[in-house]
């Protein structure tokens, strides 16, 4: 799946362990690969970070990017396996988790579980709202 024209915050959110958490539980499945859809994108609830807020998320993502940047012969596969990641990438990564996880008022250390219902609580919200 592409998100073309992604904005750097946009970056910040989608590859936060708060999207990953939501892609796990809503994404279907082909054997036990992710298909991500149009309606996982579209029913994810995105959060509403005060300016301050959104220029941390997105210094946090650039920084992610920074640190990738490091390793121009590594494909992503390289970087992210979870036995060889760089230490540095991973640092990075949990900074932007904890931002994101400060925009929607929520602990750094939520656990995933605690995530998905969360979400699904602010999804329950504003689709009842629309009615």
């Amino acid at each position: 799946m592409l998100v073309p024209d992604v904005s750097i915050y946009g970056f910040a959110v989608l590859t936060s362990k708060v999207h990953i958490a939501w892609v796990r539980i809503v994404a279907g499945r082909l054997k036990s690969d992710i298909r991500y859809s149009p309606a996982v994108y579209n029913n994810f609830v995105w959060p509403s970070p005060g300016e301050k807020q959104k220029v941390k998320i997105e210094a946090t993502a650039q920084r992610v990017l920074a640190v990738r940047a490091q390793f121009p012969e590594s494909s992503l596969a390289d970087l992210y396996a979870p036995l060889t990641m760089p230490e540095e990438l991973l640092k990075a990564h949990k900074a932007n988790d904890a931002a994101v996880c400060e925009a929607y008022g929520w602990p750094k250390d939520i656990s995933e579980l605690n995530i998905v219902a969360r979400l699904f609580e602010m999804y329950k919200e504003l689709t009842y709202s629309m009615s």
